[in-house]
């Protein structure tokens, strides 16, 4: 695995003149999404509550053991997206820009794939608890809207954005595997959130790729 080397871009640059724009434009962008997912969360709570929300069959949940994996849903989860920004402000600035709109792109579009189609949670999952971590997840994962797992998701869109960076490929692949194998087992989500989340992830990288092409070609001049 290669060891990460000082990025010639700094954190300082994204205040030029160059940069501002964009770095409040894809901080927006967050904030707007932020937005649309208490939105869509908010709603399929309510849902959740009507007589048509039931629990659908699982090939794989159902013949899984229940187990709790909530330190791995919840606080690990956590502690990897500190984690992840620490990474990608301290060694790879050049990076921020495009990773935050393609992230803003990802919880905007699940945000929008939750608000369609509503199902009960599957019976005898692992629920939250009542700590602080806790509620904080609580707040950004209702156990309302499965499809797709950001969990999974969201560390594999990292991954294809640092895929020339191995060291940190391979700690957000391993990330988006582990989380993946924890939600199934505590059958906090269906099979399909799962398996779809890495082609969703791929889909939405692909049109961050198209709609934020000068941050994208920011990342490739540090690797000419």
């Amino acid at each position: 695995m290669e060891a990460p080397c000082p990025d010639s871009f700094s954190c300082k640059n994204l205040f030029r003149r160059e940069w501002i724009r964009s770095f409040l434009g894809a901080l927006l962008l967050l904030t707007l999404s932020f937005v649309a997912q208490h939105v869509a969360t908010s709603y399929a709570l309510s849902y959740s509550t009507r007589p048509t929300s039931t629990y659908v069959g699982d090939l794989v949940l159902d013949n899984l053991p229940v187990i709790n994996l909530n330190f791995i849903i919840i606080e690990m989860a956590l502690f990897a997206i500190v984690l992840g920004v620490v990474l990608v402000v301290t060694f790879r600035p050049r990076y921020i820009l495009f990773s935050v709109k393609a992230l803003a792109l990802f919880i905007a579009t699940r945000a929008l794939f939750m608000s369609l189609t509503h199902i009960g949670i599957y019976p005898g999952h692992i629920a939250p608890g009542s700590g602080l971590f806790d509620s904080i997840y609580a707040y950004f994962n209702m156990q309302t809207g499965f499809f797709f797992s950001g969990h999974t998701g969201m560390p594999y869109l990292m991954a294809l954005i640092f895929w020339r960076e191995s060291w940190l490929r391979n700690i957000f692949l391993l990330m988006s595997f582990v989380f993946a194998i924890a939600v199934l087992f505590a059958h906090v989500h269906y099979s399909i959130d799962v398996l779809a989340a890495p082609f969703m992830a791929y889909g939405i990288y692909r049109i961050a790729h198209y709609l934020f092409l000068k941050d994208y070609k920011l990342i490739e001049t540090g690797h000419v």
